[in-house]
C-alpha cells in the first residue's frame, strides 16, 4: 500500500510538472484579446450589478449581473452604462465594431459612412429589451426615475459643415451641434415626445424638469447658398444667429413652457437640486462680432432676471462669461456663475507679415512665459466668481477677481460666504519650489468683504460640511489646525501628540506631505485625520483631547487605514454608524476589509484580508447591504465580486481563461541589509515552471518603491515603455523590483547602494545566472539605469527610458507638459539633490552621468522621444553621442512625436519586440536583429524595421 501511495505521489508530482512544462510562453500576439474590467455600476435597490469586460484593442462586452439569482446578460460593444433611480431599467450605448471604426480612421473615410451607436434600454423586471438605432447622445436624470431622452443622430445632413462639427461634438463642445430630434420617453407609463431641431438639452438632477434648446434650420437653395458665400466674404456686416427658443418640460404631465425665443445662442443649462430653479447663458450678438455680450437668465416659478454687463454692481469694463456653468446652491437661494474683463478684440485688419510675431519673456512676470503658453487658451477663458441671491436676483456680488484665483463654495452653496483663494503672492518662486502656497479669505456672498484667514500656505485647506470650519495643514511645520469662523480663531489640533502625521518615509528635500483628511462628522462636530497607519478623531471645538478611532490596532500591527466614502450624497460621517475600512499591511503587502464605528474605543473588526490587490474600490448600493469590489494576485486576474455585509462573497466575473494555456509567473517578496546597514524590500518574479536546478538570465526593474503591488496582477500589454513583467517571466526571465530609499544629495549612489547589493544578494542563489543580468528603467527609472552603468560593470546589458544625464543642462530646461521650469525638480523633488546648481556644482556633476560614461562597458539601448514632454529628448542624444564617440555599444530610440510614455499603441508594441529581441541577445545568447547589428538607415524609414533575425554580431 506505501508502495502505490508513493507510486501515486510521484506520478502525479511529475505529470503536474509536465503540463506546466508544456504551457506556452506568452508571445506579442496575446496582447489586444486580453481582458480588464472595467467600469462597475450598482442599482439603487443592489439587485443588479452592469460592469464591463473590456479587452485591449477590439469589442469589449456590457454584462449585467442579476445579484439575487446570479445570472448575467451580455451585451457586445455596449458602453455608458446608467441604470435609472428607481432600479428598473438599465440604459447604454452600442458602438459600431472596431473593426470598423479603425477603418474609417486608417482610411480616413467620412463619418457618415459609419453605423452610428444604438441605444438600448433593458427592463430589469422582465428583460425585455428595446433598440433605438442612429442615437447621438441620450441622458438620465440622476434622482429621477424612469425617464429617459435621447438625441437622434442628424441623417439628412451630408455636408461637409457637419462632418467638422461632429469632430468637435466628440471633443464635448456642444456649441456646435447640429438640430435634430429629441425624444423624451417615461418608461414605466409608456409615453413619449418628441420634439425636432434641438441641439441640447438637460435634466434636472430630480427628475422634474428638462430643458431643451431648438434652432431653427436653415433654409437654402442653391442660389441662396451662393448668395451666402459672396456675403460672407464682408466680415464687417453683422451675421445673425439662427433662431433659436429655450423650452422647459414639465415631465410629470409632459407640459411645455417656452422661455426664450431670439436669435442667439444659448447654452450652459443648470438647475438647482429641486428642479424649481433654472438657469442658462446666452447672447444676442451678431454671430460674426469678435467680442460677444453674453447674458445670464434666471428663471423660477415666480421670478426672473437677465443679468448682463450693465447689470447693478457689476465690475466696469467686465462681462458675464460664457465659458462657465451657473450652479445653484443646494436650497436654491444662491446661484454662482462666471464673470469676467471684457475680452478685447483682435484687429482683423492687421496683415500678419507685416508685423512681428514674438514672446517677450521679463523679470516681472509672475509666471514664466511658458506657463502662461501653456495655459493661454484656458487663460483666455477664464472666468471669476459672482453670486446673485435668487430672492433678489436683479443685484450681483462679485467675489472673486483677478488677484484671487478661485472660490470653493461652502456647506453645498448654502452658506452666506465662500472661501477665496489666492496664489498671488507665490507665482514667481513657483519655478524652483514645485509649490504654490495659497492665501486664503472668508468672503461675505452679500457684499463681497473678505476676511483672510491664513497666508501663504504651503498646504491645503479643508472647509469643513456647514462651513463652520477650515482646517488646514501646514507642510511647513507639519501640523494640523482649525480655524473657527464665527470666533475668527486658530488652534493646533494635534498639539501634544507624539505621533507624526506627516510622511515617515519621505525622502526628498522638501517638507513632507500629510496622509490626509478622512472626513468630517455630522454637524461639523469632528474631523478625522490619518496618521500613518491609524485614523485619528479631533474635536472641532477644541474642548475634547483626540481620540485614537482604530486603538493604535494599525501601528501595533503595521496595517494602515482608510475610510470608505460609499455615498456621495453624504458629506459626512455618522459617529455611530459602523464604517468599513480599506486596510493594507506594510510588512506582507495584504489587503482587506475591516469594520468599525468612530465613537467607539476598540480593534476594528477584521472582515477580509488575504494576498489580494484591490478592495479600495469598494462601490456599494445606494439602498442595500449589497457590495461589489474586485480582487487580484500577481496569478489572478482582477475579477468582481458582490457580497452582502462581507458574510459571503460570489465571484461575478472569470476573465482571461486562455492564461491558464500560457507559462506565468509567482511573485514572493525579498528582504535584504544594504552596504550601509538600511533594510529594504523588493519584489522577485519567477517562471511558473521555475526550476532551481537551472540557471536563469534575471532583468531588474526599478523605479523608487515598487514592493506595495506584491500582489498586483501585470497583463502582458505593450506598455508605454515601462518593462512588460508578466511577459519576461512567461519567457523564463527572473525579473526583480526592488525598493530604493536615497539620501539627499546622492540620489546616484543611493540607486547604487540599494539595487544593487539587492542584485548580490539573489545573486547567492545558484539559480541565479550572475553573468546574465539586465537592468530597464523609464523616466527616473531611466536616469537610475544610465547612473548604475557609469559605477560598475554587473549588468550585461541595459535599458534607458526617457533619461537625464547631465543634470546641469537639464536643471534650466522646461517641462513642456506644464511649461514649468525643472529646477525645483532637482531643488526640492524627485532629483534629490537639495540645493542649486550654483550652491553645489559638483553634486550636480557627481550625480550627472554624462561626466562617467567613459566607465561605461554595458551595451545600452535609449528612448528619448522628441515630443516628451518631462524630461528634454536632448538629455538622451547627450547620452547616445557621447558613448558614441566613446566607441560603446549603443543604440537611440526616437518615437516620432510621441511623449515621455508612448501614447500610440503601434508604437509600444514596436518597443515590446525590440526590448525581447536585445534582451534576448545579451541575456539568452539568442540571435541579434537587424536594427542592433546594421542599422536602420533614414532612406529605409517606414520600409523596414529591422526585426529580421541575423548572425551578425551588433
Amino acid at each position: 500500500m506505501l508502495k502505490l501511495k508513493l507510486f501515486l505521489f510521484c506520478f502525479l508530482f511529475f505529470s503536474s510538472n509536465f503540463i506546466i512544462a508544456q504551457k506556452k510562453s506568452l508571445d506579442h500576439s496575446v496582447y489586444d484579446s486580453w481582458e480588464s474590467i472595467g467600469n462597475r455600476v450598482l442599482s439603487n435597490d443592489g439587485k443588479w450589478l452592469g460592469y464591463s469586460k473590456d479587452v485591449q484593442e477590439g469589442d469589449g462586452t456590457l454584462l449585467l449581473f442579476a445579484t439575487d439569482k446570479k445570472t448575467s446578460q451580455n451585451f457586445p460593444r455596449a458602453n455608458k452604462l446608467a441604470i435609472t433611480s428607481d432600479s428598473k431599467f438599465a440604459v447604454f450605448s452600442v458602438r459600431p465594431f472596431y473593426k470598423d471604426i479603425k477603418a474609417v480612421k486608417d482610411k480616413k473615410l467620412k463619418k457618415n459612412k459609419l453605423t452610428k451607436d444604438s441605444l438600448f434600454i433593458v427592463n430589469l423586471q422582465n428583460s425585455k429589451t428595446a433598440k433605438i438605432p442612429n442615437v447621438k447622445s441620450y441622458k438620465i436624470p440622476i434622482k429621477g426615475g424612469s425617464v429617459v431622452a435621447y438625441l437622434l443622430e442628424n441623417l439628412k445632413d451630408k455636408s461637409t459643415e457637419a462632418e467638422k462639427d461632429d469632430d468637435k461634438e466628440d471633443a464635448g463642445d456642444d456649441k456646435n451641434n447640429k438640430p435634430s430630434e429629441l425624444i423624451i420617453e417615461n418608461l414605466l407609463t409608456g409615453k413619449k415626445q418628441s420634439f425636432q431641431n434641438v441641439i441640447r438639452y438637460e435634466f434636472s438632477e430630480n427628475g422634474k424638469q428638462l430643458a431643451f434648446v431648438t434652432q431653427k434650420p436653415e433654409e437654402k437653395n442653391d442660389d441662396a447658398k451662393d448668395k451666402e458665400k459672396v456675403k460672407s466674404k464682408d466680415k464687417s456686416k453683422p451675421k445673425k444667429y439662427a433662431l433659436q427658443s429655450v423650452h422647459l418640460m414639465n415631465l410629470e404631465n409632459f407640459a411645455v413652457n417656452k422661455l426664450i425665443e431670439e436669435e442667439g445662442d444659448f447654452s450652459q443649462l443648470s438647475f438647482d437640486k429641486s428642479g424649481n430653479h433654472f438657469s442658462l447663458v446666452g447672447t444676442t450678438s451678431a454671430e460674426n462680432d469678435l467680442v460677444k455680450n453674453y447674458n445670464l437668465y434666471y428663471f423660477s416659478s415666480n421670478k426672473k432676471a437677465v443679468l448682463n454687463h450693465n447689470s447693478l454692481k457689476m465690475p466696469k469694463g467686465w462681462v458675464i462669461s460664457e465659458n462657465k456653468m451657473p450652479t445653484f446652491s443646494k436650497n436654491g437661494k444662491q446661484l454662482y456663475f462666471g464673470i469676467a474683463p471684457k475680452p478685447i478684440a483682435k484687429d482683423t485688419a492687421l496683415i500678419t507679415n507685416d508685423h512681428a510675431i514674438l514672446d517677450i519673456w521679463s523679470h516681472n512676470d509672475d509666471y514664466l512665459k511658458t506657463i502662461q503658453l501653456k495655459n493661454l487658451s484656458k487663460d483666455l477663458k477664464k472666468s471669476y466668481d459672482a453670486v446673485i441671491q435668487t430672492q433678489n436676483p436683479e443685484i450681483l456680488t462679485a467675489i472673486t477677481h483677478p488677484k484671487m484665483d478661485s472660490i470653493a463654495i461652502i456647506n453645498e452653496g448654502n452658506a452666506p460666504f465662500s472661501v477665496g483663494i489666492s496664489n498671488n503672492n507665490s507665482r514667481a518662486e513657483f519655478q524652483w519650489t514645485g509649490a504654490e502656497k495659497n492665501t486664503y479669505f472668508i468672503v461675505n456672498n452679500l457684499s463681497g468683504e473678505t476676511t483672510e484667514f491664513v497666508k501663504n500656505l504651503n498646504g491645503r485647506v479643508y472647509p469643513s460640511p456647514l462651513g463652520n470650519y477650515m482646517v488646514y495643514f501646514n507642510r511647513e511645520d507639519g501640523n494640523w489646525y482649525a480655524y473657527n469662523v464665527v470666533k475668527k480663531s486658530t488652534f493646533q489640533l494635534n498639539k501634544g501628540l507624539q505621533v507624526k502625521f506627516t510622511n515617515e518615509e519621505f525622502d526628498m528635500p522638501d517638507y513632507p506631505n500629510s496622509y490626509g483628511l478622512e472626513g468630517f462628522t455630522d454637524l461639523d462636530f469632528s474631523v478625522i485625520i490619518k496618521d500613518r497607519y491609524d485614523l485619528w478623531e479631533f474635536f472641532l471645538d477644541g474642548k475634547s483631547a483626540p481620540k485614537n478611532i482604530t486603538n493604535g490596532f494599525g501601528r501595533k500591527n503595521k496595517i494602515s487605514f482608510d475610510m470608505y466614502q460609499l455615498d456621495k450624497d453624504i458629506k459626512s460621517y455618522n459617529r455611530k454608524t459602523e464604517m468599513y475600512l480599506f486596510a493594507f499591511n506594510e510588512e506582507n503587502k495584504q489587503s482587506g476589509i475591516f469594520k468599525s464605528k468612530i465613537e467607539a474605543s476598540k480593534n476594528p473588526e477584521l472582515l477580509q484580508m488575504g494576498d489580494f490587490y484591490g478592495y479600495k474600490n469598494l462601490i456599494k448600493a445606494k439602498n442595500a447591504e449589497v457590495y461589489s469590489y474586485t480582487k487580484e494576485s500577481f496569478q489572478n486576474s482582477p475579477n468582481v465580486y458582490v457580497s452582502d455585509y462581507f458574510k459571503t462573497e460570489h465571484q461575478v466575473s472569470k476573465i482571461n481563461p486562455q492564461q491558464n494555456s500560457y507559462n506565468w509567473g509567482t511573485a514572493e517578496l525579498v528582504s535584504w541589509t544594504t552596504p550601509k546597514g538600511y533594510s529594504s524590500k523588493g519584489i522577485l518574479y519567477k517562471p511558473e515552471n521555475f526550476d532551481p536546478n537551472k540557471k536563469y538570465p534575471m532583468i531588474v526593474y526599478f523605479y523608487e518603491k515598487l514592493s506595495d503591488g506584491l500582489n498586483r496582477y501585470i497583463a502582458p500589454a505593450p506598455t508605454p515603455s515601462r518593462l512588460n513583467i508578466s511577459f519576461f517571466v512567461s519567457n523564463e526571465y527572473l525579473v526583480f523590483a526592488p525598493d530604493i530609499s536615497y539620501e539627499d544629495g546622492h540620489p546616484g549612489q543611493s540607486a547604487v547602494e540599494f539595487i544593487n547589493s539587492g542584485v548580490e544578494y539573489l545573486k547567492k542563489n545558484p539559480w541565479v545566472n550572475g553573468d546574465k543580468i539586465g537592468i530597464q528603467g523609464q523616466s527616473w527609472g531611466g536616469y537610475q539605469v544610465a547612473y548604475l552603468i557609469t559605477h560598475n560593470d554587473m549588468y550585461a546589458a541595459a535599458w534607458s527610458g526617457a533619461p537625464v544625464v547631465n543634470m546641469t543642462s537639464a536643471y534650466g530646461g522646461i517641462r513642456w507638459s506644464t511649461g514649468m521650469n525643472r529646477q525645483f525638480q532637482y531643488e526640492r523633488s524627485q532629483s534629490r539633490i537639495g540645493k542649486t546648481l550654483w550652491e553645489a556644482p559638483e553634486l550636480y556633476i557627481e550625480n550627472s552621468p554624462l561626466f562617467h560614461l567613459d566607465k561605461v562597458t554595458t551595451p545600452v539601448v535609449i528612448m528619448s522621444n522628441d515630443k516628451d514632454g518631462a524630461v528634454p529628448w536632448y538629455q538622451g542624444i547627450e547620452m547616445f553621442t557621447a558613448l558614441k564617440r566613446l566607441d560603446k555599444k549603443v543604440w537611440l530610440l526616437n518615437y516620432n512625436n510621441d511623449d515621455h510614455n508612448l501614447t500610440k499603441r503601434q508604437n509600444r508594441k514596436d518597443i515590446q519586440i525590440r526590448e525581447q529581441q536585445f534582451f534576448d541577445y545579451y541575456l539568452k545568447d539568442a540571435k541579434a536583429p537587424v536594427w542592433m547589428t546594421r542599422g536602420i538607415p533614414s532612406t529605409l524609414k517606414g520600409i523596414d524595421w529591422g526585426f529580421e533575425l541575423t548572425d551578425e554580431k551588433p
